[in-house]
């Protein structure tokens, strides 16, 4: 292959020197009204253009034979060309951004109005059921409907801890309003807190809500943060600037021809596909992992369907927790013989009055309320445009050709070819940067890899990891991710000590991580303390990306 592209260009180089010195004797009287034409409509000085085709030794891209083109119009045209390249992948990558933040928007508005429509349903039936047991207790609940809106957009608050420490403190407080005449310390309630596995004053409903909502939560925002972080890595691609030899190999590509005194020649297919995947190589490497993430989300949405599913359970938080209300008080003279038995007797309080009159008001019972279909309509469009993305880094050489480049339809006598009229003989490289070293049109350094790309392949390796850990029910952390999923790896630098992802009874601050958009830190700050240094998250990226930059081919 590399012997047939050296081939190519010497009877290419030999075709332009024979123009050059010698020159068509047709071309000689050959008029340039066409190209003054075409280059007024791009706003440029139509006095740049000579009258008629001029020797071109001054050029340093387009081919030096006759020519309508001076060195001006080479370097406008040079710079319009890199300007309409780089619009036009500003134009692909806002239109996939713009599908992802759809499809982000529509499932994480259903999710929130899920665990609304619960509070809100628990807000209303409380209070009539329960009486003062809830309303005494208001706070208690309304703390935890917050925390499990913030682990759902992104804080790093532990799940199962936050729901232990809540039934922990609902317990204490329900204790000593069901028993108005003790008068319990601090010791005897420490006692209680430490009794109550083995009582289960709340029956199976704690434990059955730890195990669904922790499964239910992380595939529900592990899900929406993948449509976030594809998102942004295709925004900061698309401000990744394209290299200087790119942007010669797209002047001769798209306006040589018009220097020639052909503006007419459309590109060759062939050509077109090898200047755009020499200029987006870097980008094509992005495929593996791309759909790597693209297959997880798909797969992930298994998880909210049926009973244990994230549509029913984070829309029926408030039923878990009535039936645990309705077990306290069926279990409360079964609860205080018990408590008493293990912990001694507590100080009975002189002016309390007696457990008769905290009279029961009922047992509520709450039913699930049937699926909408709305989750399942929008899981539906979900898939099936990620299906329609995954190829979009490899396949977007071609369809720049096909809807930007104008592109000839076929390879035949009368495509421009980077010299003349005539056929692209060279074969078309494949995707990706290694695949480049010996593109025939770019000239292209496969041992220097972008960095800012390769940051974001890793990227999304730690989301797929993350992905891929919710499908099994875990909620694993960006630093804690390998590219194995073994929970080995860092990928995010943050001291344990710093960004630990347990959080004590004492914490009053979890750093955010993942945060799904619209969380700011301000909003976070409401249950976190001390979040992890930018810089320490960004430097192990930059030393893997150097790490991989080193372990490339050494060709070239």
């Amino acid at each position: 292959m590399e012997l047939r592209a050296r081939g190519w260009w010497l009877l290419c180089a030999i075709a332009a020197l024979v123009a050059c010195v010698l020159g068509d004797p047709a071309s000689k009287s050959r008029s340039c009204s066409e190209v003054r034409q075409i280059y007024g409509a791009k706003g440029f000085s139509l006095s740049d253009v000579p009258q008629a085709e001029i020797s071109g030794e001054h050029l340093r891209i387009c081919p030096q034979g006759y020519t309508c083109c001076t060195s001006e119009m080479e370097e406008n045209l040079a710079n319009h060309s890199r300007m309409e390249l780089e619009t036009a992948l500003h134009d692909s990558s806002r239109a996939l951004q713009a599908t992802l933040a759809t499809q982000l928007h529509g499932i994480d508005d259903h999710f929130q109005r899920l665990l609304n429509d619960s509070e809100r349903a628990l807000q209303d039936a409380f209070p009539g059921a329960f009486g003062d047991l809830y309303t005494q207790n208001t706070r208690a609940f309304r703390d935890l409907y917050s925390e499990l809106r913030l682990y759902y957009r992104g804080a790093n608050l532990h799940l199962e801890e936050t729901l232990a420490e809540f039934w922990a403190r609902l317990l204490e407080r329900l204790f000593k309003q069901l028993h108005p005449q003790l008068l319990p310390t601090d010791d005897y309630l420490d006692c209680l807190g430490k009794q109550a596995e083995a009582l289960r004053p709340f029956g199976d409903a704690p434990r059955e809500l730890r195990l669904r909502a922790t499964r239910a939560f992380v595939a529900a925002r592990s899900f929406v943060q993948g449509l976030g972080v594809a998102s942004d890595v295709v925004r900061k691609v698309a401000q990744v600037p394209l290299a200087p030899e790119c942007s010669r190999a797209i002047m001769k590509l798209v306006y040589c021809a018009h220097c020639r005194g052909v503006p007419g020649a459309r590109p060759c297919p062939d050509y077109c596909r090898n200047v755009l995947k020499g200029c987006l190589a870097n980008q094509a490497d992005l495929d593996a992992e791309w759909r790597n993430l693209l297959d997880s989300m798909v797969l992930i949405t298994d998880k909210f369907w049926g009973p244990s599913g994230a549509e029913n359970v984070i829309g029926g938080v408030h039923i878990w927790l009535a039936e645990a209300i309705n077990a306290l008080q069926d279990n409360k003279d079964t609860l205080t013989a018990k408590v008493i038995q293990g912990c001694g007797n507590p100080k009975v309080n002189p002016h309390g009055s007696g457990p008769e009159e905290m009279r029961r008001r009922g047992k509520l019972a709450l039913q699930e309320k049937p699926p909408t279909g709305t989750l399942e309509k929008l899981v539906s469009e979900a898939k099936a445009q990620l299906r329609d993305i995954q190829d979009f880094w490899i396949s977007l050489p071609g369809t720049l050709c096909s809807e930007k480049m104008a592109m000839s339809p076929a390879s035949d006598d009368r495509c421009w070819n980077g010299i003349s009229k005539g056929r692209y003989l060279p074969e078309v490289m494949g995707d990706g940067l290694a695949n480049q070293i010996n593109n025939p049109e770019v000239e292209v350094d496969i041992t220097k890899p972008d960095m800012t790309i390769r940051q974001q392949i890793m990227q999304l390796k730690i989301m797929t990891n993350r992905l891929r850990g919710a499908y099994g029910g875990n909620d694993v952390d960006f630093q804690d991710a390998s590219d194995d999923g073994s929970g080995s790896g860092s990928g995010g630098g943050c001291p344990d000590d710093t960004c630990g992802r347990r959080v004590s009874k004492n914490s009053s601050r979890t750093p955010l991580t993942h945060a799904l958009p619209g969380l700011s830190e301000q909003e976070g700050q409401k249950t976190s303390a001390a979040s992890c240094p930018e810089p320490h998250g960004f430097l192990p990226l930059f030393l893997v990306s150097l790490i991989l930059a080193a372990a490339g081919p050494r060709w070239r």
